[in-house]
């Protein structure tokens, strides 16, 4: 069996400089206004067999002004941070730089406690790897930036380190086609 998923990131619910680890923000008013603004265009994906989206406030509420109405996939939660959640990256390097150099060169470490890139990654293949679905379905799922980069992570068997070289804008869509194990990124032109 082989079908699609088109992954659309979460609208934004902060600036960049305000981003913190775990952050369950709603979208901010840019945000908001921007998925209402991207709705008609992507309104299409809406008429996937399945609709799903990530537990996060942001997620929920990109895939509802997108017109989705997704299901909410506990497996699609962004990475675990442990006692890092709810801080800025600038914080805990103020506070555990030797700990952030690990996370940030070994796929593997969880200095913070919650789960490693890698065992996130893995998560994020496995809902991947266990989809319900008829030969040529479609679905759907919004979800945070960072649970778009480990599905593509995952799905090119890209080595877990490559996950910080992949920049997933708000908004931005990416398909991937396939099935368990054999996926393929689709990039679609104008």
């Amino acid at each position: 069996m082989t079908f699609r998923l088109t992954l659309v990131a979460a609208g934004r619910s902060s600036s960049r400089l305000g981003e913190r680890f775990g952050d369950d923000r709603p979208l901010d008013s840019e945000g908001r206004l921007a998925a209402e603004r991207a709705a008609p265009g992507l309104l299409p994906l809406a008429a996937a067999e399945l609709r799903y989206c990530s537990p996060s406030t942001r997620s929920r509420e990109t895939g509802d002004a997108l017109g989705f109405t997704p299901l909410v996939q506990l497996a699609l939660r962004d990475c675990d941070m442990g006692r890092w959640a709810g801080r800025s990256l600038a914080d805990v390097m103020a506070r555990e730089p030797t700990e952030v150099d690990a996370w940030l060169g070994d796929p593997r470490s969880s200095p913070h406690g919650g789960e490693s890139l890698h065992a996130f990654i893995m998560r994020i293949g496995g809902w991947l790897d266990t989809r319900p679905a008829e030969d040529h379905a479609k679905m759907v799922a919004v979800a945070d930036p960072g649970v778009v980069r480990a599905a593509l992570m995952y799905a090119i068997k890209a080595p877990p380190h490559c996950y910080w070289n992949v920049d997933i804008r708000p908004l931005s869509t990416v398909t991937l086609t396939g099935r368990a194990g054999e996926w393929r990124l689709r990039v679609d032109g104008a």
